[in-house]
């Protein structure tokens, strides 16, 4: 006779969380994969250099931003570990497009979502993360963020999804359609199906540790480039090797850069890093913003910055080839900010140098 005192279960109900999962898989299947775009390179090149550069269209997700996928991942993680359930609250330390995404999926789970930040955060990221349903809750300094959004998830009985250190962990990298498989697929019937260069920045370092990864499994000769922006902890701490590296300010470029190495950036993968100055991100963004007819983000701006001098690099050595790179979000999200020409002079920035390396290299190839 069973005693049924002696018996006890912590799992969520299987049949919301096979519902759960199949509702992002059928998100998934509806918004079908983001698009490769060819970059306009100048048409005299065309007799001189061999070389092509590839945008990954991020900003074409539902949510507008590359956050989407990892905010995918994330959830798909928590349901499949058992640490979300009918009733979670979810809760994660983020102002921006990671926010956006996250409080998306929530939403189509019903689900009530918390974005812990800083009470310096713009109005216009508050808005766009409460226009998707979720709520936000503000601390005194940026620092604090982590460790509240535990607070809050451990005060809620609710699940933080933590994506400083579970960018890495919850991207199944050998493929399903993550971003490097797509990039490859889709290069597949290009004159140069296998890049030289992927180039990306990083945030949680969750996007490059895919690449990367998928690089050395599919035995690709691809070279991974991360490129950084001012302030960030990733780029000394891979020129010293030393994951202990805070610079004590946050980076001015959204959506990249962190003031602390996080869990998710594995430097093992990457073959090269590049620091790019945030004027050269902003002159960068609005530079390519007119070559498209259309605005790009700021890191966009920082990710074209590298691409472009990858590229300087390749024709300088007479070598063919392909670089591609990521288009992560609009740029009609900072209207008000990179856009603004006021803005930038409050925040010290002057991108008209960077724009005449920018002219530079589209007459010459070469990069000063």
């Amino acid at each position: 006779m069973t005693d049924t005192a002696s018996t006890a279960s912590r799992t969520q109900p299987r049949q919301w969380v096979d519902n759960a999962v199949r509702l992002i898989e059928a998100d998934a299947k509806r918004s079908a994969d983001t698009h490769l775009l060819r970059y306009p390179l100048p048409t005299e090149w065309s007799d001189r250099f061999d070389v092509a550069l590839y945008l990954k269209d991020e900003s074409t997700h539902i949510t507008g931003s590359l956050k989407h996928r990892l905010a995918r991942s994330l959830f798909l993680y928590g349901l499949c570990n058992g640490w979300i359930g009918e009733n979670t609250t979810v809760i994660e330390a983020s102002s921006g497009s990671t926010a956006v995404s996250e409080a998306y999926f929530a939403a189509l789970l019903g689900l009530p979502f918390i974005a812990v930040m800083p009470s310096s955060t713009s109005a216009s990221k508050i808005a766009l993360i409460e226009s998707q349903g979720g709520r936000c809750h503000f601390v005194a300094e940026s620092s604090q963020v982590y460790a509240e959004a535990q607070r809050l998830a451990e005060a809620t009985g609710g699940h933080y999804l933590d994506q400083f250190t579970n960018a890495e962990r919850a991207t199944d990298w050998r493929g399903n359609n993550n971003i490097a498989e797509s990039i490859f697929e889709q290069m597949r019937m290009e004159p140069h199906p296998v890049p030289e260069w992927i180039v990306v920045g990083a945030g949680t370092g969750g996007t490059s540790a895919t690449i990367g990864r998928f690089i050395r499994y599919r035995r690709h000769a691809t070279q991974l480039c991360v490129v950084d922006p001012e302030n960030s902890a990733f780029f000394p701490s891979y020129a010293q090797g030393r994951d202990d590296i805070v610079t004590g300010a946050s980076s001015r470029i959204e959506g990249i850069g962190r003031p602390r190495v996080e869990p998710s950036f594995l430097p093992g993968v990457v073959d090269r890093m590049v620091v790019v100055p945030d004027a050269a991100s902003v002159a960068a963004s609005r530079h390519v913003s007119g070559v498209l007819g259309r605005r790009v983000g700021p890191s966009t701006g920082t990710n074209l910055w590298g691409a472009f001098g990858l590229l300087a690099e390749m024709i300088e050595r007479g070598r063919s080839g392909a670089v591609v790179t990521l288009l992560a979000d609009s740029g009609d999200r900072y209207e008000d900010t990179y856009f603004d020409d006021g803005w930038l002079t409050s925040q010290g920035l002057d991108p008209s140098g960077p724009a005449e390396v920018l002219s530079g290299f589209e007459r010459s190839g070469c990069w000063s």
